[in-house]
């Protein structure tokens, strides 16, 4: 298999990826978007660990370079999750605390 058949195929299944998971995401009820977000926040950290298991293994600057900003934007990702996790969560809080308002 050439190079640019194997850039093809990887730009199909990328495709063919963000098509499904539009159409998956599309079709979750607002009442199951906590959830869901808890099993991508899951995810997530799988991808992390992964990131810095290549950045362990990189070899070269650029792929050093590439590894560093996978781990930071992984990173990034797992803390906007369960940031907007535990927001959503206040918002159904009964309590009466409101979110910013103590600890």
């Amino acid at each position: 298999m050439t190079e640019i058949t194997a850039f093809w195929i990887a730009i199909y299944i990328a495709m063919l990826a963000a098509f499904t998971g539009y159409v998956t995401i599309s079709r979750v009820p607002a009442i199951l978007h906590t959830p869901l977000m808890s099993g991508s926040n899951f995810i997530h950290g799988i991808v992390l660990v992964g990131a810095m298991v290549a950045l362990g293994l990189a070899n070269t600057p650029t792929e050093q370079v590439i590894g560093f900003m996978a781990v930071v934007l992984g990173a990034a990702n797992v803390t906007g999750g369960y940031v907007v996790t535990e927001r959503i969560l206040q918002m159904f809080d009964r309590s009466g605390k409101k979110p910013g308002k103590g600890a």
